[in-house]
């Protein structure tokens, strides 16, 4: 692994993948739990709704550009050209490479994501085209990273997209609810759509731990050769080291709200409990950025079993 402007390039436009996947799911997600609540142009759930559609529109555009950019940078790398002239490797990587072909499988997805995020009425078609772009998006992804080097068709493949998938929910709750939404649900007339849709995000973020918990361990294993060496000898061990320890962060937080903060708020129903939900949220959603950076630092670096021999 060389760190130059071409690798910079390629994490940071990782990270915004990262991200924006993220922030395009969790505000799907909220946007489906506030429709039944936002029907009325004066219902105190709108603002909040709208702040949803919008996350995910923006959120779906800024997925495509970055995935336009991952691409240019990974075909400057891979060809070993400035980038520039990676204009003309584009159409070799893509037409020869599982890379390019992952990517192709991400993009159509993020394509049919954005494109449906316009969609002006949700109905059973909108959002089945919907989630299957999510999912062939995860799918993508995951063939980009590591987890391709045992093969298209393999359980570390499996487990990757499952993976991916389930960070995209945990983590874009936290994000879309932390840095959008719930803040436009502060008003005291809408605190119990607050408390309802709170308890939605703690419940689902819950299950979807678990999987990215158990899939976490499975990649963390597979990425060390199964040696405790890798941690501390390898540059990919520390990175890892890093992510973990945002990742509990995160997980302390999450468990702040969902065990403390929460049923305080069910309880009072308060101005000042709601902005303590709402505040602790806003900071694991900070931690979560650290995560995503970290994870793109991690799929552009040398795999600790590969490093050590």
């Amino acid at each position: 692994m060389r760190v130059d402007g071409l690798w910079i390039g390629q994490v940071a436009m990782a990270a915004l993948m990262n991200v924006a996947f993220a922030f395009a799911v969790g505000s799907a997600l909220l946007g489906a739990w506030l429709t039944n609540d936002a029907q009325a142009k004066i219902a105190p759930a709108r603002p909040a709704w709208l702040r949803a559609q919008r996350s995910m529109q923006a959120s779906a555009i800024v997925l495509v550009l970055a995935d336009l950019g991952w691409l240019l940078y990974q075909a400057a790398e891979m060809a070993g050209v400035s980038l520039p002239e990676a204009f003309g490797i584009v159409p070799t990587m893509l037409s020869q490479t599982h890379v390019g072909f992952g990517w192709s499988v991400a993009f159509a997805g993020a394509l049919v994501l954005a494109i449906v995020s316009f969609a002006r009425q949700s109905n059973v078609l909108r959002n089945a085209l919907l989630w299957l772009a999510v999912i062939a998006i995860a799918g993508g992804k995951a063939s980009l990273g590591h987890a391709a080097d045992a093969g298209v068709a393999s359980a570390a493949i499996g487990i990757q997209t499952l993976h991916v998938l389930t960070t995209a929910v945990w983590a874009g709750l936290v994000l879309a609810a932390g840095l959008s939404v719930l803040p436009a649900l502060g008003a005291s007339v809408a605190r119990g759509v607050l408390i309802r849709t709170a308890t939605q995000l703690s419940n689902v973020s819950l299950v979807a731990v678990a999987f990215v918990l158990l899939s976490g361990v499975f990649n963390a294993v597979r990425g060390s050769g199964n040696s405790w060496a890798a941690f501390e000898n390898s540059t990919w061990g520390h990175v890892l080291t890093l992510k973990l320890a945002l990742v509990a962060l995160a997980l302390m937080l999450g468990g702040l709200n969902r065990f403390a903060a929460l049923p305080r708020l069910r309880r009072t129903a308060s101005t000042m409990d709601a902005h303590t939900f709402a505040n602790v949220l806003y900071l694991e959603a900070l931690a979560m950025l650290g995560i995503f950076a970290a994870a793109a630092v991690l799929s552009h670096s040398v795999p600790a079993f590969a490093a050590l021999g």
